[in-house]
C-alpha cells in the first residue's frame, strides 16, 4: 500500500524514524518506555499504521519533542493557508485534533491547532511538555487539570503546565469547537530536519 508522504501517516512514519535514531532508542526499547507495542511502532515507521491522538501524545512525552516534530511537515512561507477540509485529524478518545501551524520565534514555539471535542467521551493525557492554551469557541467545556476542575464557555481561556495530568470534556450534550496553542521553549524543540548529533534521553524509572 502507498503513502502519501504529506499524509500525517507519511509524516509521522518519516519523523518518528529520525527521532528515535537521533535519540539512540531501539525499536523495543521506545516500546517498553512508550507503554506501545513494537509492531505497533514498527507500522507506524513503514507508514502503514492508524496513528491515534493517545499514540502520538506517548512518543511526544517519551522522546521529548512537541507533537510537531513528530506530525508536521509542512514548510514555512511567508502566506500561509490552511483549509480545515486539507487537513487530516489526528483523533483521540474524546477528540479530533487537526495541525493547522507551527510558528517558530526567537526561543519560542507556538503550535496552533483545531480542536473539536466529540459528545459523549472525555480526552485524557498524563502529560506532555511545553504550556497548554485552550480558546472556546463553540459550546461549553469541562477542564480538569492535576485535580482542578473548570468550566468554559465560548470566549473562555484556560492555560496550564502540560507536564500535569489533565482532561477535556464537552459538556451539555455539545460538540464543542476551540482553538489549542502548545506553547514549547525552543531548546526543548529536537529540530527532526538536522540529523546533528544524537541528544541523551533521560531514564524514566
Amino acid at each position: 500500500m502507498s503513502v502519501s508522504e504529506g499524509s500525517v501517516r507519511g509524516v509521522l512514519a518519516a519523523n518518528l524514524k529520525r527521532v528515535r535514531g537521533q535519540r539512540g532508542l531501539s525499536l523495543s526499547e521506545l516500546s517498553r518506555r512508550a507503554g506501545i507495542g513494537k509492531a505497533t511502532l514498527s507500522q507506524l515507521e513503514s507508514g502503514t499504521g492508524n496513528p491515534t491522538l493517545e499514540t502520538v501524545l506517548a512518543l511526544s512525552r517519551v522522546l521529548g519533542v512537541p507533537i510537531s516534530d513528530l506530525v508536521d511537515g509542512r514548510p514555512s512561507g511567508e502566506l500561509t493557508v490552511v483549509r480545515a477540509a486539507d487537513v487530516e485529524a489526528l483523533s483521540g478518545e474524546g477528540v479530533d485534533l487537526r495541525p493547522l501551524r507551527r510558528i517558530e520565534s526567537g526561543d519560542s514555539v507556538v503550535e496552533v491547532y483545531d480542536q473539536q471535542f466529540r459528545t459523549g467521551g472525555t480526552q485524557d493525557s498524563t502529560g506532555h511538555i511545553g504550556t497548554e492554551h485552550t480558546i472556546v469557541q463553540v459550546g461549553r467545556l469541562g477542564v480538569r487539570v492535576n485535580g482542578c476542575e473548570v468550566e468554559l464557555g465560548p470566549g473562555d481561556y484556560v492555560g496550564f503546565d502540560a507536564s500535569l495530568p489533565h482532561a477535556y470534556t464537552a459538556l451539555d450534550g455539545e460538540v464543542v469547537r476551540s482553538v489549542l496553542l502548545l506553547h514549547y521553549r525552543a531548546e526543548q524543540r529536537l529540530h527532526v530536519t538536522d540529523p546533528g548529533e544524537a541528544p541523551s534521553l533521560r531514564h524514566e524509572h
